[in-house]
């Protein structure tokens, strides 16, 4: 699965009501995606949120906060599940366990959002 559907469906299990699909951006040469909220302030004024769980440490948390998630660190493997159940996602630590959480949360988020 592309890191752009895993946040179209990871939006769709968190219930978020963006308007629009993942966009992307080139960054160090490299493709990144992220959805893009749009709303306006009390005075009218547009304003823009970036979403992407998959490079936002914050992002990630209030995601796996939002669906109830447990993590756990076990050996070289991240598990992001639901209480009580079988982890929905297995992440390998590698070279960056803070990477490999987000994208365990945003993995686990997308299998719920495949049955929403």
């Amino acid at each position: 699965m592309t890191d752009k559907e895993l946040l179209e469906l990871a939006a769709k299990a968190a219930g978020y009501d963006f308007e629009k699909k993942a966009t992307v951006s080139i960054k160090d040469g490299k493709r990144i995606y992220y959805i893009k909220h749009t709303w306006w302030d009390n005075e009218g004024r547009e304003r823009h949120d970036y979403w992407n769980p998959l490079t936002d440490d914050g992002d990630a948390l209030r995601l796996a906060v939002k669906l109830g998630f447990v993590i756990d660190s076990h050996g070289m493997w991240m598990r992001v599940g639901e209480p009580y159940s079988d982890a929905l996602a297995h992440e390998q630590k590698g070279d960056d366990p803070y990477a490999a959480t987000r994208r365990a949360i945003v993995r686990a988020a997308a299998e719920i959002g495949k049955n929403v």
